[in-house]
C-alpha cells in the first residue's frame, strides 16, 4: 500500500495520536475511537490510496467501499450507545475529492452506498449523537454529501487548498461550456458558483473558520485549536438541542433566503 498522505490522513493521525486505529476497515476508511477534552469520540475519515483497486477511488473519491464502511462506523456507534443518555460525538474529517465515477461503481450501486453513509449520519444526529464535520481540504460533489454535509457543525479550515462545491471546476466549465478562466471570473460575482472556502462561508452553512498555521502539517498549536473548537461546537450541539439543519438557512447571512421563504410560507397560509 501507498503512503501517500492526504490531508485527511494527516489531520485523522493528528487528532487521534496515541489511540489505536480501528481494524475491518479497507484501506481508505480511518476509524478510531479516541476521545476530546472528557468527550467520547469517533473520528472517521476517507483516505487517498493510488494503489485501490478500484481505480476510480485513487484519490480519495467516496466508493463503494468507502460508502459502505463509513455507514458501518456510523452505525456501530448508534448500536453501541443505544441505551445512552448522553451519545458519543462523531467527527467526520472530510477531504473528499468527489463521489467515484465509474462503471463498476454505477452497476454495483455508489448512489445506494453513499446514500447508505449519509442516511447513517442523519440518524445519528436526529438519535441525539453531535456529529462535527472538520473540512481539512476538499469537500466535493456526491463524497461530501455522504461524509461530513450531515454534520451538526461545519468548521473549515481558513486555507487557500479548501474547497467546497457540487462539481469540479473542470466539468463545471464543460457543462455551462465556459472555459475554467470565464468560470472563475462569474464565480467572483456569485458566490455560489465559486470554490473558495471564504465565498462558500457567506451561505451560512459554516460555523467556524479556522485558521490553522499548518494544514498540511499541523504544529501542536493546531491540533489544540481544532481539539478546542471540537468542544465548542459539541457544546453548542447539545445546549441548542436541535437536531435539525435549519440553523444553516436561518443565518444571518441568508437574509434574502429567508425573505422568500417567509413570502412563500405567507402565500401558502393563504391558499
Amino acid at each position: 500500500m501507498s503512503s501517500v498522505q492526504s490531508r485527511g490522513s494527516v489531520w485523522f493521525s493528528a487528532l487521534t495520536k496515541g489511540f489505536k486505529e480501528l481494524s475491518g476497515f479497507p484501506s481508505t476508511v480511518k476509524v478510531s475511537d479516541s476521545s476530546v477534552g472528557k468527550e467520547s469520540v469517533r473520528f472517521i475519515s476517507i483516505v487517498v490510496n493510488p494503489e485501490n483497486r478500484f481505480r476510480r477511488v485513487r484519490q480519495g473519491e467516496v466508493g463503494l467501499q468507502e460508502g459502505w464502511s463509513v455507514a458501518k462506523a456510523v452505525n456501530e456507534i448508534i448500536e453501541r450507545d443505544k441505551d445512552k443518555v448522553e451519545k458519543s460525538v462523531i467527527v467526520a474529517i472530510i477531504d473528499i475529492k468527489s463521489q467515484a465515477y465509474g462503471r463498476t461503481e454505477e452497476m454495483y450501486g455508489i448512489n445506494q452506498a453513499i446514500a447508505a453513509a449519509a442516511g447513517a449520519y442523519a440518524k445519528a444526529r436526529q438519535g441525539g449523537h453531535p456529529i462535527i464535520g472538520i473540512i481539512v481540504g476538499k469537500g466535493m460533489s456526491g463524497g461530501f454529501l455522504g461524509h461530513g454535509y450531515q454534520s451538526n457543525r461545519l468548521i473549515a479550515f481558513d486555507d487557500k487548498e479548501v474547497f467546497v462545491h457540487a462539481m469540479g471546476k473542470e466539468s463545471a466549465a464543460r457543462i455551462t461550456l465556459r472555459s475554467v478562466e470565464s468560470l472563475e471570473k462569474l464565480a467572483e460575482t456569485i458566490p455560489p458558483m465559486a470554490y473558495d472556502i471564504k465565498n462558500f462561508n457567506k451561505l451560512g452553512i459554516l460555523w467556524r473558520l479556522l485558521s490553522v498555521s499548518n494544514a498540511d502539517n499541523p504544529v501542536d498549536k493546531d491540533v489544540e485549536l481544532v481539539n478546542q473548537s471540537i468542544l465548542e461546537a459539541i457544546e453548542d450541539v447539545r445546549a441548542d438541542k436541535d437536531k435539525s439543519l435549519k440553523g444553516r438557512y436561518q443565518s444571518s447571512l441568508r437574509k434574502m433566503s429567508l425573505n422568500v421563504r417567509e413570502a412563500i410560507r405567507k402565500q401558502w397560509e393563504l391558499n
